[in-house]
């Protein structure tokens, strides 16, 4: 699907200010919104919104449908009257350009529960209605949501497979007596969503309403121990005895990695899914385009073919290549849903198939500049190698930042930069990747903040392999200045992205 010529920036929403330890949906996502407009941008770029459990990773989350709670805004719980002036008022003293989340996590839930609490006593009759008819409307995904998170706060063992047998295989009478043992934890969780959901919901509308899309991010694989796979096992290859994968994800030894990358997810079983028109996937996408405008598909290539590795390997090395059944798979999903706003996130081992899959169906693909210095002039990520179906990036959260990439470059390639753009603007390299992505001929163009602003590896997202210690960096309020706005503006209607004031 082509898109107009446009133009965004990449920032999860916990890379916002406040004083609250992590950003959120409250008045700083607003004002964001605002530079945005400020900026001539038409689009913004998030990375997956569902809860995160170990590592923090927005890629490995609890649930493919649920909103992560600690994005809820507490200031706007306040305007509701679940929170108080004295709620707020003795916030610990969080670090202002990262997110403690060993910190944050159980300061943060308290003050949900504290919400949850008044809103039980305090809520209106409006309120109370709104709520049932959310639980009613999403109860075919947060009916599991909401008692899965329940049972991995109360059991033992956090791991679904590792659960009583009777909750393990889910038997009806003892999902009945956990439903009954556990119905104010259950109905905590619904809440969190029921809040989630219309504080991002308030969000989208305020910033479409400034012309401004937004780009969701859908990872293609499912973490083993969520909802998804604890109430859907049929639709993953899964050992039958144990629940834990038969077959788990990854990508092949390559030029950056001896033993490949071994991620640990299981795998889809395709055929079962084929067998249900792709019921569970069809349904995954029509609930995130409930929520977003258009979405990116993480890992696009393992819709024409996969990496499958053996249960009991250690390394990716031993895995197979199997194919899916990608042109069927969105054929359906094309005639259940309409038009299909995706981006296909094809970088990595990518082969002729999986480029003939995206160009049938005119998804557009990825370049990323910090790779277009790499090799010669015959390398796909320079600008006059590629066309108008793509989505350029200066570089995205996997990626160092602009300045921290050509700290570390090698000579040769910061040598190709400089000779490739002819000359250093006024305002530093950062801003002449900026220039070379909207100058670029791809309709979409996608600078991560932090190039905005010119910071170095500090302000990195996301280490690939890393296991610890990403997914924390943010800004400061002041930093977002008039100043960058009307550059960005000046720039975009140069090269003929912006809206015209």
């Amino acid at each position: 699907m082509p898109f107009s010529r446009a133009s965004g920036i990449l920032l999860h929403p916990t890379s916002l200010p406040n004083r609250h330890g992590i950003g959120d949906l409250g008045l700083e996502a607003y004002q964001f919104v605002d530079f945005l407009a400020r900026g001539g941008q038409q689009l913004w770029q998030l990375l997956p919104l569902g809860p995160t459990g170990f590592g923090n990773s927005p890629y490995m989350s609890f649930s493919t449908m649920a909103g992560n709670p600690l994005l809820i805004s507490p200031d706007l719980l306040k305007e509701y009257g679940w929170l108080s002036d004295n709620d707020l008022r003795e916030i610990p003293d969080f670090p202002l350009d990262a997110v403690d989340f060993d910190r944050v996590i159980p300061w943060k839930m308290q003050l949900l529960r504290k919400a949850a609490q008044n809103f039980q006593s305090q809520a209106s009759d409006i309120q109370r209605k709104e709520f049932d008819g959310f639980c009613r409307g999403k109860a075919d995904w947060l009916d599991d949501y909401a008692l899965f998170t329940a049972l991995l706060e109360t059991q033992e063992n956090p791991v679904w497979t590792s659960w009583p047998l009777e909750l393990r295989d889910r038997k009806p009478e003892a999902l009945d007596q956990a439903r009954r043992k556990l119905a104010e934890e259950i109905a905590f969780h619904k809440l969190l969503q029921f809040v989630f959901y219309r504080q991002w919901g308030e969000l989208k509308s305020y910033a479409n309403a400034q012309k401004i899309r937004i780009i969701g991010d859908l990872p293609i694989y499912v973490a083993h121990n969520s909802a998804d796979v604890w109430a859907h096992p049929e639709v993953f290859k899964l050992d039958a005895e144990t629940g834990l994968p038969a077959e788990m994800a990854g990508v092949p030894p390559d030029y950056f990695s001896d033993t490949g990358q071994l991620w640990g997810n299981p795998v889809y079983d395709w055929e079962y899914l084929e067998s249900t028109h792709f019921a569970w996937w069809v349904r995954r996408l029509k609930e995130t385009l409930a929520h977003v405008d258009l979405v990116r598909l993480d890992h696009f290539r393992g819709f024409e073919s996969f990496w499958s590795v053996p249960a009991g390997e250690e390394t990716a090395v031993n895995g197979t290549w199997v194919k899916a059944p990608g042109y069927k798979f969105f054929e359906t999903v094309a005639r259940e849903l309409g038009s299909l706003p995706i981006l296909a996130e094809d970088l990595g081992d990518i082969d002729q198939p999986v480029l003939d899959l995206r160009d049938h169906f005119q998804f557009p693909g990825m370049k990323i500049l910090q790779f277009a210095f790499m090799f010669d002039s015959n390398n796909f990520h320079l600008p006059f190698n590629f066309d108008r179906n793509f989505v350029v990036y200066t570089g995205t959260h996997d990626n160092d930042t602009t300045l921290g990439w050509y700290e570390k470059a090698a000579d040769y390639e910061r040598d190709r930069f400089h000779q490739y753009l002819g000359c250093t603007g006024p305002h530093g390299i950062h801003w002449d990747m900026i220039r070379l992505a909207l100058s670029a001929i791809a309709d979409i163009a996608i600078i991560q903040l932090q190039d905005v602003f010119g910071l170095g590896s500090d302000a990195r997202m996301n280490i690939p392999g890393q296991a610890e210690g990403n997914w924390a960096w943010r800004f400061r309020q002041e930093a977002l200045t008039d100043e960058y706005g009307d550059r960005l503006r000046a720039m975009t209607q140069i090269y003929g992205r912006g809206i015209n004031p």
